[in-house]
């Protein structure tokens, strides 16, 4: 009898300690009922038997009220809901900066303002007024231009910190992770409850989860293994460490093709296999690389394909004048790598050079063809000397006219009652038709052309109203298709120092296949395929900043440089784009009108300046009156348009952007609202629920205790009859 008594006490023994258990799991619950990523607690009885015997109740485990299907799916758009909802905060900046086409500071207000400065100037091309507002609005244009650079590259470099921060968070997470993984399979191999912490590796996961795409597993041991979607193994038996140096500073040429930006790495950064930044693909990282990326050098593409639109059109036409009455002196802006080699031949047409007292009436005269002695071709310091030559010859004893140190023809009357005029014409003799001269350069001495410009000063650049500074130290292609091929060419490379390298380029060679052949010369260019909306740039850069010239021996065949398009870069001309300084300080300068042809003049003609010749301001004013074509740039397709027109639709982009991405926001916000309304109602904790199971476990541990209390009694009574 004893030893059924004992057993029931046994039995009724594991009922309460069982319950008292239960009612624990049920108190944890309600006193976390606000904690966030606590997961409800379930309690699971199971009846306990010993030699096939009931032997009572016992827990068999302690579970999570949890969806873990919900649970990625939850997490797979809190990624796609970071990586729009990073973006927030750098498109109010922009929309702040880039305003709209009818805001007063925006940039195509700022170029109706120029336009209507020319228009005033050419109905009244001496005044100064008129003069000094073409100055001022050009100012203007090109400050505005540099600001709205500066902020897209602060930006940049802002998305760059930010992507190193999240490197920095990422790292600890994922360290947290594993060691959380070690405490469950620990102490799961000891039947302890690994619930709660579970509940901080989820919680870990969701925050990693927003930082960066993941996808995890889970092992019959209880840890997870987790990996990028890309996979990329982040968390294992041993943890994957991100590494990412942030930019001190960035500048319009600053990519992460041209390894200007620190890749991000997972393990050694000695492997560029390791650089998962083009993996991405959700997450806070995901948003911050558009940005720094695509978004922001999209926006500065654009910029840049109006700066150097402008400025083309505007020194080509300004470059066919003069400021009355000429000019005493005049520096280019082309830079000559090896002005002793590189050489000019007339196409066609010629440049009439003549000089000019204070009054605007022609002193000497002359033709560069007749001066030189042909139509050439002729090196660039032979031109010069030539030049220098005449002017010297023709009562400006003490001109000059050569290559400076700096590699541009620098031309100096040295005289006070002289000025120089220049002007393209279709033919040598006198009062031909004006036209621009065809100069066909050839960069690299080896009698092939290599660039036709035309007019001879806006080739030499003697007398450009707009002025960017920039080395010839970068040069790119037109946006091309990333399936882009070659034609069988040799590129060869140059610098003041002479031949740098020649590279072959197989015909149906890639675009990659040429940076890879280019990097691997060793010759101190590097070569990349950059990123420029839906398309890419092939771009080489001097390695020490100085300027070079990239050429192809053509020999009648098809020019691969012609057919990418490759050019001097346009890439940085809107931070760096100002009204020459000598203007703004006298507007005077501007070259409103050109020499003209007078056959009532002299014997047999002449030519003369006017001071109220408005021919070359009326040219500009229609050019910026009328359409002009614009390249492909930074996702906006190559278009016909004015210029305020084409900066109308830069803004334009720029907001389409910034309302896309809140539409695409306020989507996934809902979405992922949605499910975690779900996954809450699923893992929260219901307290009506908890008050319920609350009273049955009480009761149970009531009835339970109530059992012991009788099994002492009937041994109090058993000990009382034998005594």
């Amino acid at each position: 009898m004893s030893g059924s008594l004992v057993l029931a006490l046994r039995t009724a023994q594991s009922g309460l300690l069982t319950h008292q258990a239960a009612l624990d799991a049920i108190a944890n619950n309600v006193a976390n009922v606000n904690t966030d990523g606590y997961s409800r607690k379930i309690v699971q009885l199971e009846s306990r038997v010993v030699d096939g015997t009931g032997a009572g109740v016992q827990i068999g485990e302690i579970t999570r009220s949890i969806d873990e299907g919900l649970l990625r799916s939850l997490r797979t758009e809190l990624s796609n809901y970071s990586s729009l909802d990073v973006r927030t905060n750098y498109y109010d900046r922009l929309q702040e900066l880039f305003g709209t086409p009818d805001d007063n500071t925006s940039i195509s207000h700022l170029l109706t303002e120029l336009s209507n400065a020319l228009e005033s100037l050419a109905v009244r091309p001496d005044q100064a007024l008129e003069q000094a507002e073409v100055a001022r609005w050009g100012a203007e244009v090109t400050s505005r231009l540099q600001d709205m650079s500066d902020v897209i590259q602060e930006l940049r470099r802002q998305a760059d910190v930010a992507i190193a921060t999240a490197v920095t968070e990422i790292n600890d997470l994922v360290a947290r992770i594993g060691d959380l993984n070690d405490k469950i399979v620990r102490n799961s191999s000891v039947g302890q409850d690994v619930t709660d912490l579970k509940d901080q590796r989820d919680l870990a996961l969701d925050r990693l989860s927003e930082l960066v795409d993941i996808s995890y597993f889970n092992r019959g041991d209880g840890d997870i293994v987790v990996y990028t979607t890309g996979g990329r193994t982040l968390v294992d038996n041993i943890p994957g460490v991100l590494t990412h140096d942030a930019a001190a500073s960035v500048t319009p040429t600053t990519t992460h093709a041209e390894g200007d930006f620190g890749g991000l790495y997972i393990g050694s950064t000695a492997l560029t296999t390791n650089d998962i930044t083009n993996e991405i693909r959700g997450g806070e990282l995901k948003g911050l690389i558009d940005l720094r990326d695509g978004v922001l050098p999209d926006m500065q593409s654009q910029l840049d394909e109006l700066a150097a639109e402008m400025r083309d059109v505007f020194n080509q036409i300004h470059n066919r004048g003069a400021p009355f009455p000429g000019m005493q002196t005049a520096t280019g802006t082309r830079e000559f790598v090896d002005s002793s080699t590189q050489t000019i031949t007339f196409g066609s047409g010629d440049t009439t050079i003549a000089l000019f007292d204070g009054n605007g009436e022609q002193q000497a005269l002359s033709t560069l063809v007749t001066i030189l002695g042909g139509t050439g071709p002729f090196t660039v310091d032979a031109v010069a000397a030539g030049i220098e030559t005449w002017l010297q010859a023709n009562g400006a004893a003490a001109a000059t006219a050569a290559v400076n140190a700096d590699g541009f023809l620098d031309i100096n009357l040295n005289s006070t009652t002289l000025n120089m005029v220049l002007r393209d014409e279709t033919a040598t003799a006198n009062g031909s038709t004006a036209s621009d001269a065809t100069i066909q350069f050839d960069a690299d001495g080896d009698g092939d052309i290599d660039e036709t410009v035309s007019g001879f000063s806006y080739f030499f650049g003697l007398n450009d109203f707009f002025v960017d500074g920039q080395p010839d130290n970068v040069w790119e292609s037109d946006v091309l298709p990333g399936a882009t091929t070659a034609t069988v060419a040799t590129l060869t490379f140059r610098d003041s120092t002479g031949l740098l390298g020649n590279i072959a380029v197989s015909a149906g060679d890639t675009l990659d296949e040429i940076v890879t052949a280019v990097n691997n010369a060793g010759i101190g260019i590097t070569a990349s395929k950059v990123p420029d909306g839906a398309g890419y740039r092939l771009r080489f850069a001097s390695d020490d900043g100085t300027s070079i010239t990239v050429t192809q021996d053509v020999g009648g065949g098809d020019s691969l440089l012609t057919d990418i398009g490759l050019h001097s870069a346009d890439v940085r001309v809107a931070s760096a784009l100002e009204v020459r300084s000598d203007i703004l300080a006298a507007p005077g300068l501007i070259a409103g009108g050109a020499m003209q042809w007078d056959a009532d003049l002299g014997t047999a003609g002449e030519y003369r300046m006017g001071v109220a010749d408005g021919t070359i301001a009326v040219s500009l004013a229609n050019a910026f009156a009328s359409t002009n074509a614009f390249d492909t740039a930074g996702g906006l397709v190559g278009v016909t348009n004015t210029f305020a027109q084409f900066a109308a639709a830069i803004v334009s982009d720029n907001a389409t952007l910034a309302a896309t991405n809140t539409a695409d926001l306020d989507y996934q916000k809902t979405l992922t609202q949605s499910l975690q309304t779900k996954s809450d109602t699923t893992r929260g904790v219901n307290l009506d629920e908890e008050m319920a199971e609350l009273i049955v476990f009480e009761q149970a541990y009531s009835a339970a205790a109530r059992v012991i209390s009788i099994i002492q009694n009937m041994f109090e009574a058993l000990d009382a009859a034998v005594s």
